[in-house]
């Protein structure tokens, strides 16, 4: 067990744990009596529409930016009162996969991907090199390394953006809107891609998403967040057999057969 706040406990399998959080800008809330308990090894989707809070909750839990209220502990340590130098240290725990997978159009796939260990860490090339050829071979990218960036497919991209945030060995991947643009059958690939890593990797994920039918597939728990609140949360298997009609309205506007994606996700 391990201590957060006085007479706090948590076991080691609470990876990240939100009390209580709230942050207003002025007299606005952007997020509102926020709890979550996200546990290690989880695939954690927290969903919503545009406007919902969920770019500002991703900042806050990587320690980007500070709630106005509550408690958000990372690896039983609650982060908000913790000044630059140690949240750099908790930064190092989560790997970030953008939207856009955000390659850098000027460098070729290898120095993409090895753009972090370059800036961290004092490794020498032919180790930085090596590393990123295991993590090439380890997503199935053998011989792209020289291309560019505009040479790649869109899931290319986003499996070389995923080998980027694996590469410092983080305990935590962050999935922004990782399915964002892609048709039907790349998104697919894509949460097939989270799920494999995850197995492969043992990181814990969350991912921000709008996608109801990926949330259903890939996601062990579901938040779903409406102006700034958590308005229903739970197993896929709980959301579709729930009552909560935000959920339900999700459901129908995506279009999907809800039962038919829980039944692939018990598979």
């Amino acid at each position: 067990m391990t201590n957060g706040s006085p007479g706090r406990q948590f076991s080691r399998d609470e990876h990240i744990v939100v009390e209580n959080m709230s942050k207003r800008f002025g007299d606005t809330y952007a997020l509102r009596d926020i709890n979550m308990t996200i546990r290690r090894g989880q695939i954690v989707v927290i969903i919503g529409g545009s406007g919902a809070g969920k770019t500002t909750l991703l900042k806050i839990l990587i320690g980007l930016d500070k709630p106005t209220s509550g408690h958000i502990y990372v690896d039983g340590k609650d982060i908000v009162p913790m000044r630059e130098r140690e949240l750099n240290q908790v930064r190092r725990k989560f790997g970030m996969v953008f939207q856009y997978s955000a390659l850098l159009d000027s460098m070729n796939v290898l120095d993409n991907i090895a753009f972090p260990l370059r800036e961290h860490t004092k490794l020498r090339e032919k180790e930085i090199r090596r590393r990123v050829r295991e993590k090439l071979d380890v997503l199935s990218l053998g011989n792209i390394e020289t291309r560019m960036p505009s040479e790649l497919s869109g899931g290319m991209k986003k499996r070389v953006g995923l080998a980027r945030a694996l590469m410092l060995e983080p305990d935590v991947l962050m999935y922004d809107e990782p399915t964002s643009g892609l048709d039907p059958l790349s998104s697919r690939l894509v949460d097939d891609l989270i799920v494999e890593t995850r197995d492969r990797f043992g990181v814990t994920s969350i991912v921000i998403s709008h996608d109801m039918a990926g949330a259903l597939r890939i996601g062990d728990q579901i938040y779903l967040l409406a102006k700034g609140r958590i308005e229903t949360s739970g197993t896929p298997e709980e959301l579709v057999r729930g009552s909560n009609a935000l959920a339900q309205e999700f459901f129908e506007s995506s279009g999907i057969d809800a039962n038919k994606l829980i039944h692939e996700h018990k598979q």
